[in-house]
């Protein structure tokens, strides 16, 4: 993994998985065992898809572009139909809290997504100066 996306994944880990803790408190106070349990499913969830996707464009990044751009379509492809299947396989679950379960992936989704934004708005922009990389002086 190159180290540009392990400071992205570990930028978006770090906060998500704080913010998590924080859920399953909350889902604690507002809906008792069953708002907890749903909210650390929820963050396991989403740190599982977003950890994995990054992984595998990483991966994807170290053979070609187009190969890069493929894994990230792929990916959010299967991200979209397993949250699908999972969406079904939960309906009518009532060992946890499903409403808890569902805004804490809203909210954790969007938390991960605006902190790859943050690690990418710190990075040292490259700036090519066309001067310098040829003396043209005759």
């Amino acid at each position: 993994m190159h180290t540009s996306d392990a400071r992205m994944l570990r930028g978006a880990v770090i906060p998500t998985s704080v913010v998590g803790v924080g859920a399953v408190v909350i889902g604690l106070l507002t809906a008792g065992a069953k708002g907890a349990l749903a909210a650390a499913l929820a963050s396991v969830v989403v740190i599982a898809f977003f950890s994995v996707s990054a992984l595998v464009v990483s991966w994807a990044s170290r053979l070609s572009a187009q190969t890069m751009m493929l894994a990230a379509l792929a990916s959010y492809a299967v991200k979209i139909l397993a949250v699908m299947v999972l969406v079904t396989a939960i309906d009518g679950v009532s060992i946890f809290n499903t409403q808890v379960f569902g805004w804490t992936v809203i909210g954790l989704a969007l938390l991960w997504i605006g902190a790859e934004f943050r690690v990418v708005l710190q990075r040292r922009p490259y700036i090519d100066d066309p001067e310098n990389v040829l003396d043209r002086s005759p």
